[in-house]
């Protein structure tokens, strides 16, 4: 469950991330993270100052190395170990984000812009992908909220639309390696944008975000499948309609718009009911899949009235 009053997690009790870096044997075996090494390719990346939140989880993180490198990151390549291998490639800085549509202040805005004025907390979440495996995550971010009440909301503002970079140079899925229409799109409707769980993510385990986790800014929403946390963020639009998102665009059938983790709606070609701790390997015993992903005290009334089984 959510710690609401106070932050039960001392900073000396998360696990260092050394130790991670030398704990792989439970890797051993499992194809997609053979290439953790790939992880290690950089410089140490920069500390970054923060605050603990009371809305982290008490559940354990995921070991470093994992989260670091086992990922879906399209852009290059299908493999979960290919972000790892590749995205290296990517360059981060300089980064600007474009804010635009019904907003006050649109703007073409520098990354410390954005972040500097911003409030900095350690976000300890539960991570479920649609492919019905988990992570727990140590991110660190701030909420959505905090920057679209700087840029001002309109009126007439509903949703909230994201695009990922587009730089196939750089990216080399995106030279037809995965075939997707580029750029990678995400939207939310603005109350779950708004959401105190919603957050922009530029780092993970005290560090900079790597670039194979969605450099240098990325979304994360608890509650919803992974595939609405889009990565590598470079525009944010505020919108009066529900903005087109890239796999329900790919396969209307299998992905909907809201996506929210739900164990009792299937994909199509397998049961959301359960999911694989990742920590595990690929034998690892699988465990209930919760409501939103154990969020639902948080999110379950903006979603009142609404039929639960339509999210896909």
């Amino acid at each position: 469950m959510l710690i609401k009053d106070a932050d039960p997690i001392k900073s000396s009790e998360i696990t260092s991330k050394d130790a991670f870096l030398n704990r792989r044997t439970l890797l051993a075996g499992t194809a997609g993270l053979i290439a953790l090494g790939a992880t290690s390719k950089k410089a140490e990346a920069a500390k970054l100052s923060f605050a603990k939140s009371r809305l982290s989880t008490s559940e354990k993180p995921t070991p470093y190395d994992i989260v670091t490198g086992y990922n879906n990151f399209y852009e290059f390549g299908y493999g979960k170990e290919d972000p790892a291998k590749y995205a290296d490639a990517l360059t981060t800085k300089p980064w600007t984000v474009k804010i635009d549509g019904l907003v006050d202040k649109p703007g073409n805005y520098a990354l410390e812009d954005l972040v500097k004025p911003a409030k900095l907390e350690e976000r300890i979440y539960r991570f479920r992908c649609v492919e019905a495996w988990s992570m727990v995550v140590p991110w660190v971010g701030f909420q959505l909220s905090d920057l679209l009440n700087r840029v001002g909301v309109q009126s007439g503002g509903k949703y909230v639309a994201f695009e990922t970079l587009v730089r196939p140079e750089e990216m080399r899925g995106q030279r037809g390696i995965a075939n997707l229409n580029w750029p990678y799109r995400e939207g939310l409707r603005m109350d779950e944008a708004m959401n105190p769980l919603t957050i922009l993510a530029n780092g993970v385990y005290g560090e900079e975000l790597p670039n194979q986790n969605g450099a240098p800014l990325r979304l994360v929403v608890p509650w919803k499948y992974g595939f609405k946390s889009i990565k590598s963020i470079v525009r944010i639009s505020v919108t009066s309609r529900q903005p087109e998102n890239t796999w329900k665009m790919q396969a209307s059938n299998e992905y909907g718009f809201f996506a929210n983790v739900n164990p009792e709606v299937d994909h199509p070609r397998w049961s959301q009911a359960s999911e694989r701790p990742v920590s595990g390997g690929l034998f690892a015993k699988r465990k209930p899949t919760q409501m939103f992903n154990g969020y639902a005290d948080q999110v379950a009334g903006m979603y009142a009235g609404m039929d639960l089984r339509k999210f896909y």
